[in-house]
Formats: structure tokens, C-alpha cells, sequence
């Protein structure tokens, strides 16, 4: 299969605005060409880095204060040392969008690492110079042909593990296990990977949450064994604010095969839906009806928060 032939949750149209833009590093905003790193740093040299990734709708940046507060608890976990507070974060969010004169259908990454390292060793304390930090915003909006194009997912034997060896709810920079599933799932002609437990319940994809529709209601994991997107809760709670069944469980491979429909969320693309799971097409290949339920009732959302932004 070509790479032609595959699809994924963050497809977007090309942008050639984005070929100038300017790129935050550690308090200089400069031409993507010139936003370096060293090689000592700590993200590059480990993976010892904590991200979130954002989204701008009409000049508002949607659920920012959950996305702060899940990266700040993700560097409280690790012990890394941010440097700044939210609001000069996200101070230093809004200008690095101003200097790219970004103002809708942006999609921002903000990465933090523990920084640069005086040895290419482990050990914390030899990260002595404080954090990098890096906010890389783009002009970025998502295909909407994905609605009918759908997204197929193989399941893989690569799981999302227990927390005592990388709590899958860290936000990290070590994401090997996640791409190891990805290229696996590509291999067997698939867009993304289905990933298991560590029980062997469905849990979430190599790079979104997962959800299924039975007889109208909506399935998704327990949540003990994924990240908790953000955009994952927003859904579980239009649905129990709007009357949709919906349940987070432990469920089966049996019951997925069997579901009327099944999507993904992510912050990017906010809902997509699967069309093909393990070579068995899902809802006859086609996005169901609670699906674009969910769909609506997000993006009116969306207008909400920023109507609300904006007084």
C-alpha cells in the first residue's frame, strides 16, 4: 500500500504560510530556520519532555486553562521545573501568535524538557541551565473530507502499560511505544493502531481516544490505561449533558467488532470516525448518526466558548 493510500487523525491541507513562521525558543521568536535546540537537550537526548497541544478557534484558545493544568501536573510529577508560571506561559503563547499574525484555525504545540544537559547522561541534576521551552503554532485546519473518508485501525500487540512503568496519563516526550504501534498498524494496511491494556480490554489508539456506539449508547475505556484527553472528557460530558447514554468501561474486541459505530477524539481533529476495524467494516462504512450528533454538539461548543471569550 502507498502512502498515498493512508489516512490519519491529524491530515490538513498544506499551508505555504507556514513555511515562514516564527517559532518560540526559550523567549526569542525566530524563523522556523533558525529555531535550534542543542543536542545536550535533555528532549532530544531522552525524551524527558512534557507537550500539550492547543488549538485556536476565532482568536480564542480553546480549553487552555485544562490544558495548563495538565502539563503543569505532568511537571510536578517529574520533578522538571517549568520556569514560568501559567500566565507568563500563556503569555508567551499569545506572542508567539501575534508574531505569526495567527488569529483563527491554528493548531499550537507547547513542549517543555527538563533542558540542557552538561553530560549525555541521565541523572537530572546534570540538566543544569533550566528548562527549554519551545511553542511551535501553525496555520493548520482540519480535513474535513476525513467525515467521509473514515479512518481504519489494526489492532496491535503493543499496549498502553500499567503506571508502574510509564503511566500512559503523562503527556511525555517517550512516545517510542506509541510509533512502534503506529508503523505496526501501517504495515498491516491500516491508518492508526488499536491498543489494548495491559488485560487486554480496548483502550485508546497510537495517538487518540477511543469510542464506540452500541444500540445509541457510548462506550470508551475506564480511562486507566490512556491519556485523558481533553477533548475525551468534553464528549463524555455533551453526551451526559445532552441525554446520550454513555459509559466508561472495560470492554472487548467482541464488542467492538459488533459496535454500529466508532470514532476518535483528539484536541486536532476533534471527532473522526472509524470505518474499519481489523479488516471488518463498522456502521457500514459511513459516520452514524450519534456520531454527528457528538459532532454538532461539540462544534456548537466551540462557538459558546468563544462567544463567551469575547464577551
Amino acid at each position: 500500500m502507498n502512502d498515498a493510500d493512508h489516512v490519519s487523525t491529524h491530515d490538513a491541507a498544506a499551508d505555504v504560510r507556514n513555511d515562514t513562521i516564527k517559532i518560540y525558543v526559550d523567549g526569542n521568536i525566530v524563523h522556523r530556520d533558525e529555531a535550534k535546540v542543542s543536542v545536550y537537550d535533555s528532549g532530544f537526548m531522552l525524551g524527558d519532555g512534557i507537550w500539550e497541544g492547543l488549538r485556536l478557534y476565532d482568536g480564542v484558545l480553546s480549553f487552555l486553562d485544562a490544558h495548563l493544568d495538565r502539563l503543569y501536573e505532568a511537571a510536578l510529577y517529574l520533578d522538571l521545573d517549568i520556569g514560568m508560571d501559567g500566565d507568563q506561559l500563556t503569555a508567551a503563547i499569545h506572542d508567539t501568535l501575534r508574531a505569526n499574525d495567527m488569529h483563527t484555525d491554528v493548531h499550537l504545540r507547547v513542549m517543555v524538557t527538563r533542558g540542557r544537559k552538561r553530560k549525555p547522561f541521565q541523572h537530572p541534576h546534570l540538566s543544569m541551565w533550566g528548562s527549554t521551552i519551545v511553542i511551535i503554532a501553525e496555520h493548520s485546519k482540519p480535513d474535513e473530507t476525513m467525515v467521509q473518508r473514515g479512518i481504519r485501525l489494526h489492532t496491535v500487540p503493543h499496549h498502553r502499560g500499567l503506571p508502574l512503568t510509564q503511566d500512559a496519563k503523562l503527556n511525555s516526550h517517550s512516545k517510542l511505544n506509541c510509533i512502534i504501534a503506529l508503523n505496526h498498524a501501517i504495515r498491516a494496511g491500516a491508518d492508526e493502531a488499536l491498543m489494548l491494556d495491559p488485560f487486554g480490554f480496548v483502550n485508546t489508539t497510537n495517538a487518540c481516544n477511543f469510542f464506540i456506539v452500541r444500540k445509541g449508547a457510548v462506550w470508551t475505556s475506564t480511562g486507566d490505561y490512556c491519556m485523558n484527553g481533553i477533548t475525551r472528557q468534553k464528549v463524555i460530558d455533551l453526551c451526559r449533558e445532552n441525554a446520550i447514554p454513555v459509559y466508561e468501561r472495560n470492554f472487548s474486541l467482541v464488542d467492538t467488532y459488533g459496535a454500529d459505530e466508532a470514532f476518535l477524539t483528539g484536541t486536532f481533529g476533534a471527532q473522526t470516525p472509524v470505518f474499519e476495524i481489523d479488516g471488518r467494516e463498522i456502521g457500514g462504512g459511513k459516520a452514524g448518526p450519534v456520531f454527528h450528533r457528538i459532532r454538532g454538539l461539540y462544534k456548537d461548543l466551540i462557538a459558546e466558548q468563544v462567544a463567551l471569550a469575547k464577551g
